[in-house]
């Protein structure tokens, strides 16, 4: 991507990407083309802000997938990469361009927040600590567990936003909503397991 295109925040880069009219669909490659050096970071909020909203059930199983990938390859350090079967799929303009109105409200409002400070946290080797704490969550996020997208979502986009705009205050935020999501969800977990033992043993019984 180009310098100019560099200096854009996210919600302009998407903006235009959906208001570009010789474009008839938008796939995961053409987003990852447009966000150049900052694909992972953004497509990690891309894929992870929807389940922050209420969405069609399984919709978190689709969007979790690339959450995955796109994490493990920031543990790792690797540059942002997507096989074939996720990075070819798309979306017509027109249902990208509804998307994009929906996000870009919060997008624009916490841009207008962050900003570059405590930057160490934003940085290797933290940034691959906060790659793998993306990679718990998301894995997480793709499992059927109730209450089980909301929270690690949200904690992912906050980690992504950090990331994207070097601002620790935003890890740290993300950071607590990852721990106050291991709490839910393990409680979730812990309850589900006790509601079974306690079923089992009434049939044994």
């Amino acid at each position: 991507m180009s310098a100019a295109g560099d200096d854009l925040a996210l919600s302009q880069l998407l903006r235009r990407l959906a208001d570009d009219a010789s474009r008839d669909r938008i796939a995961v490659g053409d987003l990852m083309q447009a966000l150049g050096d900052r694909a992972i970071g953004a497509l990690l909020f891309i894929f992870a802000f929807p389940n922050i909203l209420p969405v069609p059930p399984g919709t978190s199983a689709v969007l979790g997938a690339p959450l995955v990938f796109l994490a493990a390859q920031l543990t790792f350090g690797m540059r942002p990469w997507l096989p074939g079967f996720i990075s070819r799929r798309s979306m017509a303009r027109a249902d990208f361009h509804k998307m994009v109105g929906h996000v870009l409200p919060w997008l624009q409002r916490a841009e207008k927040l962050l900003r570059p400070r405590v930057s160490v946290l934003t940085v290797p080797p933290f940034e691959y600590l906060m790659g793998l704490i993306c990679l718990l969550l998301a894995t997480v996020l793709v499992l059927p567990i109730p209450l089980g997208n909301m929270l690690p979502a949200l904690a992912i986009s906050l980690l992504a936003l950090g990331l994207i705009e070097r601002d620790g205050y935003a890890i740290a935020a993300g950071l607590l909503a990852a721990a106050t999501a291991a709490v839910v969800v393990s409680g979730v977990i812990w309850g589900l397991i006790k509601g079974a033992v306690y079923m089992i043993s009434q049939v044994l019984a």
